[in-house]
């Protein structure tokens, strides 16, 4: 194939090659970037064979839109000519190979330990940590331990996925096509679309209700200060990866200060000695239900983990040292912000405020002016936990389809930006049935999809008919003859979600199994889920690979 740089670029957009995709400089020039090479055939190494991290480089497809549609669109044109000139991340779903892949420290352990670390730290998760006094009636004690192990263990999932980033190139969904397949990934990626958005609107309820509670006589309405946050969430994620990891570098900062502020001025007012409302089973079901809606609010992170990783060198970077720092940063986020949260909730004077974004400034009254002041600081902090949500979603929306991935990125960030606050201006006042509700439900397709992408590598990629050193062969990303054919995935996926129903207790709805825990039921809807998932997969998957070989 010839080299990029070789090519004799054409001056007229409207006549380029239909093979070849072309991106626009910031002169205004057309440069040639990459090929379309589309494989129509499978592969002559064995399915997910690795053959050396970009040994077959030349040969890594990216997607093909028939060249016209973009030479010929104006306005593509000239979205793509607005990303070069003004400094936009212009890669969406496309490989990062090795090549292109930094040494530099700056994302090295530490950093991806406070990247991890300033995203979390929100008050958000104080406002979840909250919940456990004020929906399931829990004491400090319960709702503490029950909260901090939630995120603890939700943190692991994360942990994995996150690995796939600088080990593999690819972003999540991406990844995901290696064990759901071509067609079922899609589900996914409209899942996942939902959680990146929810959680969007949530933290701009949250900022909101904080800004209004704080200004004076309610002269900043919630929708105000919803509106303020998303415009500040647009403009970062609008630049794309490059902005992101400078801007979440230093937000961690102010927020850590503000917490321990927090703490300073309310942990000698935390009651600590008053137990759970409820006794016996029912004691027993509100505790499974908060520790499933804290460990869903960890693991949420897991299909868009390895988005914000992938120009990370896995010689610097390693899968165990990322696993690694992604636990410690989200680790310690959530103990600290569920610690605060519990206190603040089981705390009288600012009991009735829990739930609500509200609490905080409740926390922060006895400080006066500088009370507000620390208010509108974690407000604005919050901007760092709506960043990565907004920003993977740009790029889950490529995945969708040939002529949704031609879409430059910064445009369906544009899209999710309105979408969530559209949706936060009318859930304000709902606060924390959204919490409870969403939280807990979009866990459960997230167990599903890593029972069954555990199995995929654990069980099927090390078998030597299928791949070499069980690793996958990740130029094969956008090959769909070279993925799995997906029904044994998709059987799976669907087959557990029917678990998770019969064992889900939200407010709208409790499982016939789930009825029998107490009397408000208990959500098992995650564990359940996942074990279902992954005993219906393994067989399955191996009728799937005997029959089509793939």
């Amino acid at each position: 194939m010839q080299n990029s740089s070789s090519t004799n670029v054409p001056s007229d957009p409207g006549k380029l090659p239909t093979c070849v995709q072309y991106r626009i400089a910031s002169s205004g020039e057309l440069a040639d970037v990459e090929k379309v090479v589309e494989v129509k055939g499978p592969s002559d190494s064995p399915i997910g064979a690795s053959t050396g991290r970009d040994k077959n480089d030349k040969h890594d497809p990216i997607i093909d839109v028939q060249g016209e549609a973009l030479s010929t669109n104006k306005f593509l044109v000239w979205t793509y000519r607005l990303e070069r000139l003004l400094g936009f991340e212009t890669r969406g779903i496309h490989r990062v190979k090795s090549r292109d892949q930094t040494d530099k420290t700056t994302l090295s352990f530490l950093q991806i330990v406070m990247m991890w670390f300033s995203i979390n730290t929100a008050a958000q998760n104080v406002t979840l940590g909250s919940l456990g006094q004020s929906v399931f009636e829990l004491g400090f004690v319960d709702a503490t331990v029950c909260s901090v192990l939630g995120g603890l263990v939700g943190t692991i999932p994360v942990a994995y996925t996150a690995g796939w980033g600088p080990w593999s190139g690819n972003r999540t969904m991406i990844c995901a096509r290696f064990s759901m397949g071509w067609w079922p990934v899609k589900l996914c990626v409209l899942l996942n679309l939902v959680i990146l958005i929810g959680y969007a609107m949530i933290d701009a309820v949250v900022a909101g209700q904080i800004l209004s509670a704080v200004s004076s006589n309610g002269s900043v309405s919630v929708e105000v200060g919803i509106v303020i946050t998303a415009v500040l969430t647009f403009i970062v994620t609008t630049f794309g990866i490059r902005f992101f990891h400078h801007y979440e570098r230093y937000a961690w900062i102010p927020s850590i200060i503000i917490f321990f502020i927090l703490l300073g001025t309310t942990a000698r007012n935390y009651d600590t000695q008053t137990p759970s409302i409820a006794t016996g089973r029912t004691l027993m079901g509100n505790r499974l239900s908060f520790f499933s809606v804290c460990l869903s609010a960890a693991i949420t992170y897991s299909p868009g983990a390895a988005d914000f990783l992938v120009y990370c060198n896995p010689q610097r970077a390693s899968r165990l040292k990322v696993a690694l720092a992604t636990m410690i940063g989200l680790g310690l986020s959530f103990t600290l912000c569920f610690i605060i949260g519990c206190g603040l909730s089981a705390t009288s004077r600012f009991a009735e405020e829990a739930g609500s974004g509200a609490l905080l400034v409740a926390g922060f009254s006895s400080l006066d002016k500088f009370g507000s002041f620390c208010s509108v600081l974690t407000a604005l902090g919050l901007i760092a936990n709506m960043v990565p949500p907004v920003y993977s979603s740009g790029i889950d929306f490529q995945i969708l389809g040939r002529y949704t991935a031609i879409v430059p990125r910064f445009l369906w960030n544009t899209v999710a930006v309105i979408i969530f606050m559209v949706c936060a201006l009318a859930g304000k006042n709902s606060l924390s049935e959204i919490f409870t509700n969403f939280l807990a439900l979009m866990g459960y397709w997230v167990v599903l999809w890593i029972a069954i992408t555990l199995e995929e590598e654990f069980i099927f990629r090390p078998i030597p008919a299928l791949s070499e050193d069980g690793r996958f062969n990740w130029i094969d990303w956008n090959v769909q003859e070279r993925l799995p054919i997906g029904l044994a995935a998709l059987t799976a996926f669907l087959l557990g979600w029917v678990g998770a129903i019969l064992c889900m207790a939200q407010v709208y709805y409790i499982g016939p199994i789930a009825k029998e825990v107490g009397d408000f039921g208990a959500d098992m809807g995650n564990y359940v889920g996942f074990a279902l998932a992954a005993v219906i997969y393994a067989p399955l998957r191996w009728l799937e690979i005997r029959k089509f070989g793939r």
